[in-house]
């Protein structure tokens, strides 16, 4: 099967097993919630609340260590260079465990920090110290599994991401149900569960991905060439690329923490309001982001081998299947969503101040797939810098809407100024689009 011949099958087929993995995501949080509710405190769910905001801020940071290793993948399979593809894995690993034993070396300046930035009564902030020293164990794991599901995205693997996905959410909730449920060790033991599973996972996911690459890989070729890896000028560019993705992972950490903490200011009930509606917002990015996957996979390898024509399909179908997704939810958001909200909360001034902004919420998720597009195109054929100038220039923009939407419109104002922050990204990486496309062969 051929994406000129059947588009939206082929493209659908890459899809589907990581919208299902990514919808697995939100699942152990749920479950992480509910042992603990069900056999801890206010101040145990506390701490898992805010250990949980920790580790998704640190890890999302060191998302470039997926979203990287894509790209390069994607373009050198398309090139059919599968000594680079190796080694393109060699470097992401390496990388990956470097940042992973540094931090923890210095978990407990980590811990520090964090707890000074977060305001919690000291039960809590006791608690979630405990949280945090012992998931950081975790951590080459975890960047390492960046790694070899970024390997698996460029190869276009998805069937074999979603088993890695679904056998480590599956060990994760299992543990955390042994350690904290059964064993009664609390929220120490939901982080003992959470970092035995990550390291189970990842001796899975190498045995996996070092299956594959093992069949691709000629009879008289080692499976490691070294010094294909240490390629100062390879290195060199892995570096600039994964800065970049910083860079631009950092610019939507920042738009997002600058929303929560303008909510705040308008009063509790729109904080939690709004809280509410990014839970929303959050499971449709989980959606879309698996055609924005399979986008990056795809035309990584249409640019690689220098086929302008499959990366322009690529490029159309994939952003058709998606803005088809992004209208769906976005109508059964605005029907289903006065009742989604009151099954999350049955607090009656949160209830219809949620519902009162829920139009913002849907439309933030029906616009929300043209910059998931954009970041899948940039991501899958490397052009990181532009990626990373978009973000910047679309946090701009977000601020300065923010200094002039929300003196008059308070909450809808920063609704309004959020949802151009979205599209400025949009907007900025559709400027280098163009050119991106002119690059390819012909």
């Amino acid at each position: 099967m051929t994406i000129t011949h059947h588009p939206y099958r082929c493209i659908w087929q890459q899809a589907w097993p990581i919208i299902l993995a990514n919808c697995t995501v939100p699942l152990l949080g749920l479950v992480d919630t509910a042992v603990i509710g069900h056999t801890g405190d206010t101040m145990d769910l506390g701490a898992i609340a805010l250990g949980s905001l920790v580790f998704s801020f640190l890890y999302w940071s060191f998302g470039f260590l997926r979203m990287g290793t894509t790209g390069f993948v994607a373009r050198a399979d398309g090139a059919g260079e599968q000594t680079e593809i190796r080694a393109t894995l060699g470097r992401a690993l390496f990388i990956a465990n470097g940042i992973g034993i540094v931090l923890v070396l210095l978990q407990w300046p980590i811990c520090v920090i964090t707890l000074k930035l977060i305001s919690a009564s000291d039960s809590v902030e006791e608690i979630t110290r405990g949280y945090i020293l012992a998931r950081l164990w975790g951590a080459p794991a975890s960047l390492s599994m960046f790694a070899l599901l970024g390997m698996l995205v460029g190869l276009g693997q998805s069937g074999k991401l979603l088993r890695v996905q679904l056998f480590l959410n599956t060990l994760n909730i299992l543990f955390d149900a042994l350690f904290a449920g059964y064993l009664g060790w609390g929220v120490r033991g939901i982080a003992f569960g959470t970092v035995l599973a990550e390291w189970i996972a990842l001796v899975y996911a190498w045995r996996m991905v070092y299956a594959l690459l093992q069949q691709r890989r000629q009879a008289d070729q080692g499976f490691w060439n070294w010094a294909h890896i240490a390629d100062m000028g390879k290195l060199k560019q892995t570096l600039q690329a994964n800065t970049d993705i910083l860079i631009r992972t950092l610019a939507l950490l920042f738009g997002f923490g600058w929303f929560i903490n303008q909510a705040a200011r308008f009063g509790d009930s729109i904080l939690a309001a709004n809280h509410i509606l990014l839970q929303f917002i959050s499971l449709s990015a989980f959606i879309l982001d698996g055609f924005a996957f399979a986008t990056e996979s795809m035309v990584g390898r249409a640019a690689g081998a220098g086929d302008r024509t499959r990366f322009t399909h690529v490029v159309y179908h994939a952003s058709v299947l998606a803005a088809i997704t992004a209208i769906i939810i976005s109508l059964l958001l605005y029907i289903m969503g006065p009742w989604f909200i009151t099954v999350l909360t049955d607090i009656a001034m949160v209830r219809t101040t949620a519902q009162t902004y829920l139009l913002f919420a849907c439309i933030y998720v029906l616009t929300s797939f043209a910059a998931f597009q954009f970041d899948g195109i940039f991501i899958g054929t490397s052009r990181t810098r532009d990626m990373r100038n978009a973000s910047l220039m679309s946090a701009g923009a977000f601020l300065l809407a923010c200094g002039v939407l929300t003196p008059t419109w308070q909450n809808s104002g920063l609704w309004l100024a959020f949802i151009i922050f979205l599209l400025a990204r949009a907007i900025a990486l559709s400027l280098y689009y163009p050119a991106l496309r002119k690059s390819i062969g012909h």
